[in-house]
Parts: C-alpha cells; structure tokens; sequence
C-alpha cells in the first residue's frame, strides 16, 4: 500500500468519523466523543412512575411523599415537572449568597430553585451562567427530604412540605466581614421535626447542608433521607454541532467507580446504579460545570434513576439514618456542589469527583497532558501562550518518530516521479503495476508503510490534547492575544455569517493555509483523484474549524507550523545529503 494512500484512508476514516458522530447528535443519540459509559454490573428494577423511590428500602405506603399540586406529575420525589411552553409558577424563596454563588431556596421543601455563578460569563447569553434554574423549557433542581414513615401516621417533611425560616444565626448574604452565609429552615410531619441549616462559606461552591432530625412522636421511627437533583435532558445552549460533551446523570462508588447513565437509558428503565454501598456520591454534568451531592460516608446508601416526566429525570441515593426512640435525635451532614468543572477543588471535595472534567475513553493519558498545560501557564501566565508551549514541548518529545515519519516522505517523494512514470507504463495492469511498485521500494530501501506508523502511534496522544483544550473549564473567559479574548469560544474577528451562524476568523483560516502548504510538502499521490482530494482537504477543515474553540484551532495551528519546519530542515537535510554523496 502506498504511504499517500494510507494517509488519505485515514483522513477519510476520521472525516466520516466525525460526520457520523454529528448524524447521531443530530438524531438524539450519545455521541461516540468523550461519552461512552460505563455501566456498572449491579441491577436494579426501574421504579414506577409514581413510587416514591426506587424499589428496595421501600418504605411503607403512607410514607411516600404527598402528591404533586393538581395539574402536575404525580411521579415523587422527582419535582413536581413544568410543561415545556408554561412559565416556572411563583415561588416563595429565600436567598443565599456568598462572593461566588447566588442561590435562591425555595420554602416548599427547601429545594434550591436557582444558583447562579457570580464569576462565570454565560457566553449563550447576556449576565452569568445560571446552572440551576426552573423556567419555561427548562428545569433543574437539587432537592432533598425524608421517606420512611409509619403507616398511618402522616408523610415526613419532604421536598414539597412548607417550610419556615427560623430567624437569627448567619446573615443571608455574605458581608465584608462575614465568613459565611446561612439560613435554617424547619418543618414537621409524620412525628418528626427537621431542622435543616444551610451553610455558604466564602470562596466556596460547596453548600453545606445540616439535617437534624427529631422524633417527636411517642413511636420510634427509621427515616430514611434521600438527596436527588432532577433535570431535563436538553442540552445546555451555546453548544456546537461539530463536537459534542456529554450531559447527564453520573454515579460514583468505590466498589463501581465512575458511571455514566445516559438519559436515554433512564427513559428506557435500562440504567443500572449501585444497589447498596456505604460511600460514593451523585451528579449531573455538562460542559464546564458540574452539580453533585456529596453525602457523608460510611452511611448505608442506596443510588436510583428515574423518570419524573416527558424528557425529565432524577438521580438520587436514599441513606439510612437509623432507628430514632421518641425523643431522640440525630444529625446528617451532606453537601452540595454546584459550580465549574475545577479539577484542584473536586480532587479535595470528595475521591473520584475529578473525573467529571470528561476527557473522555483517554483520560489517562489526558490527565498528565493538562497537569503539564498547568505547569506551563504557571511560567507564562497566559493560557492561549501555554498551549503554544505544550504543542511545542510535545511535538519536540515526538521528534524522533516524526523525523523516521519526513525521512520515509522525503524519500517517497524523491521516487515519485518514477512511480508515476510506472503508472504510465502499466496503465490499468494493477497486478504488474504494483509488483514493479514494490521492486522500487526494496531497491530504494524504502518502508511503504514508514511514513504513517509513527504518526499513528501519536494519534492517541493528539486525540486526548484535543479533549484537555475542549473540557478543561479553565480556556473560558481565558483571553491569548487581541482579538481572542475567549479560548473557549470560536474566532469570530470577520463576524458572523449572517443565515449560516458560520463564525468567520483568522485563525481557521491560517490552519488551512498550513495544511495545504504541508499538502505541497508531502508527496504527490500518482492516483489524480487522490491528488485532488488532497488539495480539498485543507478547504474542508478550514470550515469545520471555523465553528471549533479558538483554543483547539490555536493548537492545531501552532502543531501545522512546528510539523512544516520540521519537515522542510529534514528533506532539506536529505537533499543535501544526497548532492553532497
């Protein structure tokens, strides 16, 4: 097989690739890219549409939490879900506000309806990104209460049960003094009074919650305490149909470890969740950003999916919080994170949490690729110079395989005009044309297949930088130089094209400049059809570029100008070499 030809399979292989993978999104399938999940092995019967939680620890019939108001699901404890064109009703709130996060507390179930993240630009929309939110098409929520009463004796306080504020303790709103900001809130039910403290500490995405739980009754009682957040499965807005991240539900245990659990196989009643562990934790993810609850460990716990409603699901885990004697009373930490994808802060909140920064079925070689990227903009200061850096320290540490990669191109090059004279020669004869093409090659000394090994050896590589630049949080609002004052946003310096939404800029532009100079460098296919889908190529990545993050084009940019010196001192070296014997 000729090395042209080989290089032209593999473009295509990728092209179709990244076709299918957009045909998919399209049609509402999981992307093939950074969202393939890993299902764990324990099973668990999907709950039923209005069950109060999964089946299991099923508590008794009185002890499922009360209906949804008329005219909404009765499915619970998911919330009570909003039709997709009808505005979020009113709610009674109260809010919490520290220097980075503005979350609204909802009073029926002390749900948190709204957070807001004070330092992260929403770039689909004027004002800051607002990750949870209840409005017209969309809904998210984080909610949390108590399952298990005794028949008969009325539901516990749960995440639809009216709450009141007990005054005094931490101010709401995080002062110049103030270390944190906090609110209590209380309700009854079932014989069992809860006291739930909120607490939002400066320079923190954790909230902190307290659940004191008192029996109040004249009969002991075994709440169980469950914590869910509840979501619809639309993508969030300002994404790309050129590359996509996954958005859902994820899981972790120490026994299971990290699962992702597709909406779709929650729709299905397909996904599987731990059916019992003593640790581990709950989230939903997308791009950048992340919300999870973070229970305490070695509390027993049990992990459920379902689905609420029409394109609305829950994730949830139910902790047993032990038999309470009337009288008695316990207290049960947990914490819930809502905020950027920053890999320092989720490795000290709880094991396993980095992993939702998703680089997808690479990782391990991922994580060492950022870990040097963040050495780099440690030096420089700059994330745009950073990357340029990484590109150059990592094409340099491939030199020697790129370098075997040009001397095997220089040499297909030197012998290409005899390769073409024997296509002249044997015309349509594919038989004796190719056994005169391998005589060349072994009197030449040269390897065919001498040109792509090495590159396809880095492939892997290459692959996991792509998806360190597109998932890492820190290329947002990340300025470089001039006109690209967001890393994470395409090059748009000659607009928009109006009709298309086709961002225009330099960058894409200078990319497919370099390609086709690379194109001019490599060898000339003797097949013309071959020749002139070569020369197509840069055209067409140029365009698929325009709509990919200024960051990724940066590096393939910086990447095409490294691999173009190389290549040009190496041939000349050859050529040289050669004259000079």
């Amino acid at each position: 097989m000729q090395t042209q030809r080989l290089i032209l399979w593999i473009i295509f292989s990728m092209s179709i690739l990244f076709l299918w993978d957009a045909w998919q999104r399209h049609n509402g399938q999981p992307t093939f890219f950074g969202s393939n999940t890993q299902q764990s092995q324990s099973s668990q019967s999907p709950a039923a549409p209005g069950a109060a939680v999964p089946s299991g620890t099923a508590p008794t019939t009185d002890s499922s939490v009360p209906p949804a108001p008329a005219g909404a699901s009765s499915s619970v404890p998911g919330a009570a879900p909003l039709a997709d064109t009808a505005p979020a009703p009113a709610a009674e709130t109260v809010r919490l506000r520290n220097d980075l996060l503005s979350l609204d507390i909802d009073l029926a179930g002390a749900q948190v309806r709204r957070a807001e993240l004070l330092r992260h630009r929403d770039t689909a929309a004027s004002g800051n990104v607002v990750l949870l939110d209840v409005r017209a098409g969309s809904t998210y929520l984080a909610q949390s209460g108590l399952i298990g009463a005794p028949e008969g004796a009325g539901a516990f306080p749960n995440h639809r049960s009216p709450m009141r504020v007990r005054e005094g303790g931490l101010p709401r709103e995080l002062g110049n003094s103030g270390e944190a900001a906090g609110v209590t809130l209380v309700a009854e039910g079932g014989g069992v009074r809860l006291e739930r403290t909120l607490r939002l500490a400066r320079g923190s995405y954790v909230l902190e919650v307290s659940d004191r739980i008192i029996n109040t009754g004249a009969v002991k009682v075994s709440p169980i305490l469950y914590m869910q957040l509840t979501r619809d499965s639309n993508p969030p807005p300002g994404g790309s149909q050129f590359y996509s991240t996954y958005v859902g539900p994820v899981i972790y245990t120490d026994k299971e470890k990290f699962q992702k659990i597709d909406f779709g196989d929650i729709e299905k009643g397909k996904a599987k969740t731990p059916a019992s562990a003593s640790d581990g934790w709950l989230g939903i993810i997308q791009h950048y950003f992340v919300s999870a609850w973070l229970p305490a460990d070695k509390l027993a716990r049990e992990f459920y999916t379902r689905k609420v409603d029409a394109k609305l699901y829950s994730v949830g885990t139910k902790l047993t919080v032990g038999d309470l004697a009337p009288g008695a009373e316990t207290t049960v930490a947990s914490r819930l994170l809502v905020g950027p994808q920053d890999q320092h802060m989720l490795e000290t909140l709880a094991p396993g949490l980095d992993l939702v920064v998703d680089y997808g079925f690479l990782t391990v070689i991922a994580k060492p690729i950022f870990w040097l990227l963040e050495k780099l903009h440690g030096i420089v200061g700059n994330w745009g110079w950073a990357i340029v850096l990484l590109t150059i320290v990592i094409k340099t540490l491939f030199y020697p395989l790129q370098a075997a990669s040009y001397r095997s191109m220089a040499r297909m090059k030197a012998v290409t005009p005899r390769l073409m004279a024997l296509r002249e020669r044997y015309g349509d004869d594919r038989v004796r044309l190719n056994q005169a093409m391998m005589e060349l090659y072994k009197t030449e000394k040269i390897n065919p297949l001498g040109g792509c090994l090495p590159i396809v050896v880095q492939i892997p590589v290459f692959i996991s930088l792509y998806w360190v630049l597109l998932a890492s949080v820190e290329m947002r609002d990340a300025p470089w130089i001039g006109w690209i004052q967001d890393l994470a946003a395409p090059d748009t310096l000659f607009g928009v094209v109006p009709g298309l939404d086709m961002p225009v800029g330099l960058l894409p532009i200078l990319m497919a400049v370099t390609m086709f100079i690379q194109t001019k460098l490599n060898p000339t296919p003797p097949d013309p059809i071959q020749a002139k889908m070569m020369m197509i190529m840069p055209l067409v990545f140029s365009v698929m570029f325009f709509f990919f993050p200024a960051g990724l084009v940066l590096y393939w940019l910086v990447n095409n100008i490294y691999s173009i010196v190389q290549q040009w001192a190496i041939t000349r070296s050859i050529e040289n070499s050669k004259k000079a014997g």
